[in-house]
This record gives C-alpha cells, structure tokens and sequence, in this order.
C-alpha cells in the first residue's frame, strides 16, 4: 500500500503553499522539508533492515570503544564492536545451528534487555520475520499471537516460557538456565559463518507487530524492510537536525512496542549515540539512571511528562541536571501539563511528536524547541516524505487548514496491511491507498498538526462529539488530581455521558462534587463530566495510552452491580 520513494518524490506539485504545505486543488499537505542527497531513503531493492544499521555502524577503531548500550541496573556496557559480533555470531548461530531461513517467524517475549536489539537484528540479517509480544500478556493471547503469526521458534526469557507451553513451538531462551540453549549461549560459542540464502529485500516482510488493541480487537500489522529503512533514515535525520549525536538516551519504553523497537532497537544505533537500557518503566529507578549515567535525552510517554510534573521530590533529591531534552509520544499532551513542565524544567527542551504502529512509529517532528514552545498543544509538522489529508467523516472531502477531519496519510512507513485480514486492511486503505489513522486532527496556517483524539473514543451527547482527551486535559490540571481518563456511559436521554476516572494525590480529600465542579466550571454545557469515579490507576497500555475498553468494562459491572 506503501508508497515508493521515488513515487513520492515525482508526485510532490509546485503548486502547495510554502507556508502551511497545502495544496487547495488536491487537498493534500505536504512535508515543508525535503532530503538531501546524502539523507535520502536508499533506493537501492536489494537491501535489509538490518544490513542497513549494520552499514552505520562506527568505524573498526573507534566501535571498540565506542557504548552502544549500558544495562542501567548492572552497568554493563556493550561497544558498537561487540553488539556488531553478537549480531553476527547469534545470526550464523540461528541459521546454521537452529536452521532458521528466510520467511520463518521468531516470537519474542521478553523484557528489554541488552540481548533484545541483538536477537531482532539476528533474526533480520537472516531474513526471518520478527512479531514481539508484551511480557505481561497472559498465556491465552501469547498462544493466539504465536498461532496467528505462524511462529516456528519462540525466543523467551526464562520467566516466561510456561506460557509458551501449549504453542508447542521449539524455545530459545535468551539467557543461560539449567542447561538449556539459550542466545546467551549461541552469542559466545557461535562464529560467523556466512549465509548462503538469498538476503531479505526492501520489499520483503520484516515484522509483524500487534496493536495493543485499545479500542478494539489486536491485529498484526505487517511492516516491510522498506519500512523500516525509511523510518531509520528519517529517524537519523531528525537526530541531525535537532543536534542529538551525541546525546546520552535512556529507554524504558519497551522494544516490543514499534517506539522502542524502530527508536531504540534499530534507529539510535544508527547514529552512534548511546543508550541506557532499563527493563521495565519505574519512575524511581527512572530518576536514578538519569543521575547514575548522565542521560541527556528521554524519548517518554505523556504518563511520564505527568510523573515529572506532579514530582514533589519524595525525600530524595536526584541530580538531573544532565537533561536537555525529553519527547512525547503514543498519545497527546495537553497544554495544561506541557505549561507546568516548562516552568518546572526551564532548560530542558520538551517535545510532542505524533506517529503509529501503522506508520512504523513515525509521522511528525519538532525540528527545534522554539517552534515546541510557540505551539505547546500540536504534535509538529509531517516528516520528510509524509503526505496527508484531513477528511470530512460525512462528505469525505479533503479539509483545509483549521476544519477537523480524520488524518489520512501516506509515506514509506506506512504497512503493508494487516495480517491476514482483508477486509481490515481494506478498511484502513482508500482505492489510492491512503491510511486512514482514525484519529481526529486538524493542521494549522503553517502547517502544524493537532491530534484532538481518536475517532471511537469520541463521546456522542445530544448530537454533539466530546474529545475525552480535552476533559482529561482539564482534570490533569487540578493540583490533587494524579492521572485521569473519561470514558462515555450509556445514557437513555443524550445517548452517552461523560463520566471521569481520576486518581487522587494520597493526601488529598477531593469530591466528587468538586472534580464535577471543577471541569464544568471551564467547558460548555454539552461537555460537562456527569460522574466521577475515584481508582487507585489509570489502566494504560506498554505505549502509555489508556486502556478505555477496560475502564468500560468496568463501568458496566459497576453498574450491574447496583441493579
């Protein structure tokens, strides 16, 4: 569905405005920005994913020293030269040893770990699909994941491969356990041996990650070598361009998810940065690793910018001084926090950005602070080689600056489709092969994109439509209120009804009353929360977007339960 590069590059008109990059006779926005030569998206059909980081590697001398990644609870370092060898070695070790080929799927469940970017990148030098899973996912959907992707090897950490039990499905564990062969094993035992199968294409299928399933049931979404040489072309140009090279970046989003995955797995590695791997997100060991190694750089979710925000400091004061930047990702920030985090941090840079796992985690960039701070409630402008629409739901006519629509996009890193499933990857696609996102946007005069919310979560009162994302905006502003998240209640007189979950400050005495009151005070009549539920957290997914499908459910039982 994808288009080519050199397809994008001929359709790009003379005739969009320079300001906002729109084109009023097709209705297209266009990127403001274009590549060079040498930033360009590699042409060349012959080429894979992982040959392509490999390529990018520092030189022999200096990859010796160089760190690639540091384990932020052992400390352990691992050089560009000895996560090249790994690569190398766990590859030939998989191909010649486990005799996986080209086309066989590897199922990965795991936390991140320094192995993790290793077995995706083995895996892919081979020619092998990778599909990764949450560690948290229970038995039943591992099983259905394994069985719909057609894994025929499972790489697992040695906690978690009981749920593997009923896949039936030969299992690599990714460090030494009684005996059995595990990565860790393959890594020092194994030489590279060269491979003599064909190596994978830029249009052959590279992964087959699955949508956390939100607001609906999960589907795997096919991503192609192509896609995901696109998106770390970009993503390297964009380390350019807002003078990160030699940033030190932490990770606790996990690599299962396309943000760690294409960021932290594949990209960073490709521009010789280092990066602090934690296991798992804790905001304290957060804190710790930031003081511990001098991070510079948090590419974070809006949980954790909130977590920032509301930190009073707890009895112990850490040093992050070292800070200069922190992104936001995988779901809006509100103005409300993003003012509170400027005035708490007033040297570090924070920038929103836009993208999803249908567009292999990319989409939008900040290219500087001044323009993040000019405009605190959008998401920036589109990346080199993204187009994009705003549709009308009801006429489907592409929309001007300033009109809501849903976003439609195309690019290099948008998926092939869904796995196995026409009729949603029709769905997702019109007949010209634009991606409708389902989210609800508009773009500005100058081009910039704000994400209102997404489409099914749009609450219908009366006629009218209440982005839950604006009231939670409004909640998260209240100095007693945590995390907050509004999901619609089924309602006989206007349809549905605002109703908000909200997780109090542990000293606070906050009302119902007064959280209504609060919100009420600020938005029109149609949009006024109508209940208000007190919960010890906000469920969210590993990306950090709320679980709403689960605060329905439980809505639902609550009120079963008072019939």
């Amino acid at each position: 569905m994808a288009m080519t590069t050199s397809e994008e590059e001929s359709s790009i008109p003379n005739s969009f405005d320079n300001k906002n990059g729109f084109n009023p006779q097709t209705g297209i926005y266009h990127s403001l920005v274009q590549l060079n030569e040498h930033q360009k998206i590699p042409s060349h059909p012959n080429l894979d994913i992982a040959t392509y980081v490999l390529s990018h590697f520092p030189p022999p001398d200096k990859a010796e020293k160089q760190v690639a990644y540091i384990d932020s609870t052992t400390g352990r370092r691992l050089t560009y030269a000895q996560l090249h060898r790994s690569i190398t070695s766990l590859a030939s070790g998989l191909y010649h040893g486990l005799g996986l080929r080209k086309g066989d799927v590897v199922f990965i469940l795991s936390p991140n770990s320094l192995l993790y970017p290793i077995i995706c990148l083995a895996a892919l030098h081979i020619g092998a699909i990778i599909t990764t899973a949450n560690p948290l996912n229970t038995e039943r959907e591992i099983v259905k994941q394994v069985r719909d992707s057609r894994a025929t090897l499972a790489i697992s950490a040695p906690e978690e491969t009981h749920k593997l039990l009923p896949t039936r499905v030969p299992i690599l564990l990714t460090a030494k356990k009684d005996g059995q062969l595990s990565v860790e094993e393959l890594i020092e035992n194994c030489e590279y041996i060269e491979i003599p199968e064909a190596k994978p294409t830029q249009s052959d299928v590279a992964a087959i990650l699955y949508s956390s399933g939100t607001t609906g049931t999960s589907k795997g979404v096919v991503l192609t070598h192509s896609n995901f040489i696109s998106v770390v072309t970009l993503l390297k140009w964009s380390v350019d361009v807002t003078n990160a090279r030699k940033d030190i970046f932490l990770c606790f989003i996990p690599i299962f998810h396309i943000y760690g995955l294409a960021f932290f797995g594949l990209g960073l590695v490709c521009t010789g940065n280092t990066i602090v791997l934690m296991k798992k997100y804790d905001f304290q060991e957060m804190l710790e690793a930031i003081e511990k190694h001098k991070v510079s750089n948090i590419p974070a979710v809006p949980s954790v910018i909130l977590g920032l925000v509301k930190y009073n400091g707890g009895g112990r004061h850490y040093d992050l001084s070292s800070l200069r930047r922190v992104g936001s990702g995988a779901a809006p920030l509100s103005k409300e926090v993003i003012g509170k985090f400027r005035m708490k941090f007033p040297r570090v840079e924070l920038r929103s950005g836009y993208g999803l796992t249908e567009s292999c985690g990319a989409t939008t960039l900040f290219s500087s602070d001044e323009e993040a701070e000019a405009r605190p409630a959008s998401s920036a402008r589109l990346l080199p080689c993204f187009k994009a629409k705003v549709v009308d739901f009801e006429t489907g006519l592409a929309l001007p600056p300033y009109k809501e629509g849903e976003l439609w996009l195309k690019s290099p890193t948008v998926m092939k489709g869904y796995l196995g499933n026409e009729e949603a990857t029709a769905a997702s696609f019109d007949s010209e092969g634009w991606l409708k996102t389902g989210d609800l946007c508009y773009f500005d005069d100058e081009g910039y994109v704000y994400i209102v919310d997404r489409i099914k979560e749009l609450i219908k009162h009366n006629g009218y439509q209440v982005a839950p994302a604006e009231l939670e905006a409004i909640l998260l502003g209240h100095p007693h209120i945590l995390d907050a998240a509004v999901i619609p209640m089924e309602d006989e007189a206007a349809g549905q009804i605002p109703v908000a979950y909200v997780v109090r400050a542990d000293d606070a005495k906050l009302t119902e009353d007064q959280v209504i009151q609060f919100v009420n005070n600020k938005v029109a009549p149609y949009k006024k929360i109508r209940r208000v539920s007190f919960i010890s957290a906000i469920p969210r997914s590993a990306a950090g977007k709320i679980l709403r499908r689960d605060l329905i459910s439980q809505s639902k039982h609550q009120m079963f339960s008072k019939l």
